[in-house]
């Protein structure tokens, strides 16, 4: 349960951005509602989020897995929910998404996929637990600007999860709408 109310001042600002919401997602995003007690803190990490969307130098489905394993790893179900629902969304292999929490079982992954989501982890712990050669090893792969972004990435989810856990939010069911959408399209709900 929320450690805060949901419902905030209905001011012309959260209506706007519940507009933008609903519209985008279908629904008014929890960290959102819980962010708009404080019009400042919503405003700021809008104009942030925003800005982190035009990173463009890390391939999607890794900058996907590295905020998901970072996710999974605080334990943050709302990220893991949208998360899930988002790079579904985007066309990832639905093993890839739903093997995230178990990535270290899964036969689902890349090497380097396995290396991003080693560092997200590794990044995630308190202290951060980052090593020289694991960092030499995707710094290698995948080159300055994308090592750069991936750390920034895992960074942001870390803020991301670790406000969304401490607030209390849980999933909102972004991802049986993916179960359905998949039920629908004629295969089983266990398969995402």
């Amino acid at each position: 349960m929320a450690r805060i109310s949901l419902t905030p001042p209905r001011t012309l600002f959260f209506r706007a951005m519940e507009w933008y919401s609903k519209r985008t997602y279908g629904k008014v995003l929890d960290p959102g509602r819980a962010m708009a007690h404080n019009r400042r803190v919503l405003w700021s990490y809008l104009r942030f989020e925003q800005s982190v969307a035009k990173y463009d130098k890390l391939d999607k489905d890794l900058k996907a897995l590295a905020e998901m394993a970072s996710a999974a790893a605080i334990g943050c179900s709302w990220c893991m929910d949208f998360g899930h629902w988002e790079s579904r969304r985007r066309g990832m292999d639905p093993r890839k998404v739903r093997d995230v929490p178990l990535w270290r079982e899964s036969d689902a992954y890349t090497p380097l996929e396995r290396d991003v989501m080693a560092y997200a982890e590794a990044m995630s712990a308190n202290p951060p637990e980052t090593d020289d050669e694991l960092s030499a090893r995707l710094l290698g792969r995948l080159g300055e600007a994308a090592f750069v972004e991936l750390t920034m990435m895992v960074a942001v989810e870390n803020m991301r999860s670790r406000f969304n856990s401490a607030m209390g939010l849980t999933s909102q069911g972004f991802k049986e709408v993916c179960d359905l959408r998949d039920a629908r399209a004629g295969t089983s709900r266990h398969t995402v």
